[in-house]
């Protein structure tokens, strides 16, 4: 099956990819180094002009009125970006390599400093009904661990399912599925609401060899993620949960 935004974005409410860099030193944090960065990202992408500041974060967004959504963020130990909704898989790639270019130039980043780099699918389904139903039915309800609730008398309060495997045969490679039901302490790349949430993160491990290897770490993640997303959460997760939720109405 050939890959498209359409095999990613039809089953859900909203799709996105985001990134991480995660370093192992403290991102330097004087005023003018993050404003020079976001300066400079503003001026690939115009569309970023809300400056926000989260709970041990700072971020740099584009409306979000717009359902095609982008925004960059600096913690403590890492550099964040996504975007929502993105009209193709290829303008995603585009601004996340975009980060990855200029960031480590402007906060000082060493090969050495890198920990990982992870690229997150994200699938949001927006929905009244009780989400940890919709869920156990979804995705567990034919499975042994069904026996362990009595539908006549009981009411499944979590069904937050995850799982994670390794990719290859060296260990610097790592996949996490992962559904959850629970709103979080607010940060940057979410816009609020209270959806169901299927999340395939892919991670690869550092540290590189030079700052020219993020470019190859970045193919391989999202060329990981593409297959495992298109092959296993797709048809085992996201269509399950999409059903379930056109039966209810």
């Amino acid at each position: 099956m050939p890959t498209g935004m359409s095999t990613f974005s039809a089953l859900c409410s909203d799709f996105y990819i985001n990134q991480k860099l995660g370093l192992k030193l403290d991102l330097p944090e004087r005023r003018e180094t993050v404003l020079d960065l976001f300066d400079r990202v503003r001026k690939t992408f115009p569309r970023l002009t809300q400056f926000q500041r989260y709970e041990g974060e700072v971020a740099l967004e584009s409306s979000g009125a717009d359902p095609d959504w982008q925004w960059v963020a600096l913690r403590q130990t890492s550099i964040r970006s996504g975007h929502v909704n993105p009209a193709s898989l290829t303008d995603a790639y585009h601004f996340h390599k975009a980060i990855l270019e200029v960031a480590p130039y402007f906060l000082s980043i060493s090969p050495l400093d890198i920990d990982m780099l992870e690229v997150v699918f994200g699938f949001d389904f927006d929905t009244e009904h009780d989400k940890d139903a919709v869920v156990f039915d979804a995705l567990l309800a034919n499975s042994p661990l069904a026996a362990l609730v009595d539908p006549g008398f009981e009411r499944v309060t979590e069904a937050q399912p995850g799982i994670a495997i390794s990719l290859g045969e060296r260990g610097d490679m790592q996949a996490v599925f992962e559904v959850r039901t629970r709103p979080r302490v607010p940060v940057a790349g979410e816009r609020g609401g209270d959806p169901i949430s299927v999340f395939l993160t892919v991670r690869k491990f550092g540290p590189l060899a030079s700052l020219d290897d993020l470019k190859g770490a970045f193919g391989a993640v999202v060329g990981h993620a593409e297959m495992l997303a298109e092959q296993r959460v797709i048809p085992h997760l996201v269509a399950p949960i999409h059903e379930t939720l056109q039966a209810r109405g």
